[in-house]
């Protein structure tokens, strides 16, 4: 990919999670309480858990990002907050990524950060390759709060990225 090219892709991709993230959080905050916190047979048991999964893994790599020690010893957290203050906290992380991007150079964006997994273990990742994992983590995670909602029942919009390129036009 070329220097512009490779910028312009990683733009399109931080606004198409965002534009996923809406839909979703949207389609969440119309469920009742219970429903977002009920505990299901899934990897994080609720609703509320798996999206503040996506949102403590983009935080754990926005500290990778910048140098700074974050203060995570899982990629969770025990206590999730409200649906809405997360969906705040969540729209200020796109907006930093977005941010990132759009002040970045391609030689910023190939540089290696070097990071302690929170599992343990030594990582390796261009911020490139950071902004890429955030981007398919977060679509990953939407999947399962897509196969959640089916089981209360209720339907998400679809949120996938040629809905996004066709309804961004």
């Amino acid at each position: 990919m070329n220097n512009s090219a490779s910028n312009n892709t990683l733009k399109m991709l931080i606004e198409y999670k965002i534009w996923a993230d809406q839909i979703t959080y949207e389609s969440v905050l119309k469920l009742p309480e219970s429903e977002i916190l009920k505990v299901r047979d899934t990897n994080f048991k609720t609703i509320a858990h798996t999206l503040n999964h996506i949102y403590v893994v983009e935080d754990i790599f926005k500290s990778h990002l910048t140098g700074e020690k974050h203060n995570y010893s899982s990629r969770n957290t025990e206590t999730v907050p409200a649906i809405d203050q997360l969906w705040s906290l969540e729209q200020n992380m796109n907006d930093w990524y977005l941010n990132l991007i759009e002040n970045s150079s391609v030689n910023d964006l190939s540089e290696i950060i070097n990071f302690e997994f929170v599992g343990g273990g030594k990582g390796s990742m261009s911020r490139e390759e950071i902004i890429l994992h955030i981007v398919n983590h977060a679509t990953y995670h939407r999947g399962f709060v897509s196969d959640l909602m089916y089981q209360i029942p209720a339907r998400m919009p679809a949120n996938d990225l040629p809905v996004f390129l066709r309804d961004r036009s």
